[in-house]
């Protein structure tokens, strides 16, 4: 039986993913704050949610698709760019909750100080410091804020993510356009990238803007992962990975 899957933001990266998926078989939940899309994901045969946490609620597996400040002005105020994430509504003073949300990390003094403090109780940010799941966030001038754990000198940025991939052979960019050309370009050359996306021209893009060492393989996210799980799981025999 396969898995039920969340899909917390169902945009840009979210929506081409569950039209693949559900067709596939997959029992999908989806929420965005943006009623037209989550009318798209009906039509390609997932279910609406009613909130990011209905999305989760009796899910075996949670995608979320949001920008990292997003994730944690959800976590604070339970809106997105001063959306209601619950009601899919624009609440009144929200816009002021993107900037709060930063100022608040700020006053704690940075994302690890958050969550100790009890500030942060929740999110993707939440769950990488629980976890203890390293992650470097490389800035750039269109920020807000920033918070103070972001790295605005990008020469700086590049040295943490050299620093991060020690000894790393061999990067996977799943998903992402902007993130993805971002990383990729800081990237040594001597790391092999491979590219997964369902837009084509994120791939082409990706080699055509300096990671020319990047290999792209056009496809959904899921059925990649699958394969990749069942081949790690059975070994080095790829007879074996396919049964």
């Amino acid at each position: 039986m396969k898995p039920t899957l969340g899909y917390v933001g169902v945009g840009l990266m979210g929506l081409p993913m569950v039209k693949r998926l559900a067709p596939l078989g997959y029992a999908i939940r989806a929420f965005d704050i943006v009623a037209a899309q989550v009318e798209a994901s009906q039509a390609a045969g997932a279910t609406a949610a009613a909130s990011a946490a209905d999305a989760a609620r009796g899910a075996d597996l949670v995608i979320l698709n949001l920008p990292t400040t997003d994730a944690v002005e959800h976590a604070m105020f339970g809106t997105s760019l001063g959306v209601d994430l619950e009601t899919g509504k624009a609440i009144h003073g929200g816009h002021r909750h993107h900037m709060r949300a930063i100022n608040t990390v700020c006053r704690a003094g940075g994302l690890a100080q958050a969550v100790e403090q009890g500030v942060l109780g929740s999110g993707i940010m939440y769950e990488c410091i629980r976890h203890k799941v390293n992650y470097v966030l490389a800035g750039s001038i269109r920020d807000d804020g920033p918070i103070p754990d972001t790295i605005m000198d990008l020469k700086a940025a590049q040295d943490q993510y050299a620093a991060a991939l020690v000894d790393v052979k061999l990067v996977i960019v799943l998903s992402t356009m902007l993130h993805g050309i971002g990383v990729g370009n800081m990237l040594p050359s001597a790391v092999r990238v491979v590219c997964i996306d369902i837009n084509p021209a994120v791939v082409t893009k990706l080699c055509d803007r300096g990671t020319f060492q990047a290999v792209g393989l056009v496809t959904d996210v899921e059925p990649f992962l699958r394969e990749l799980s069942q081949y790690l799981r059975q070994g080095d025999n790829p007879a074996d990975a396919r049964q």
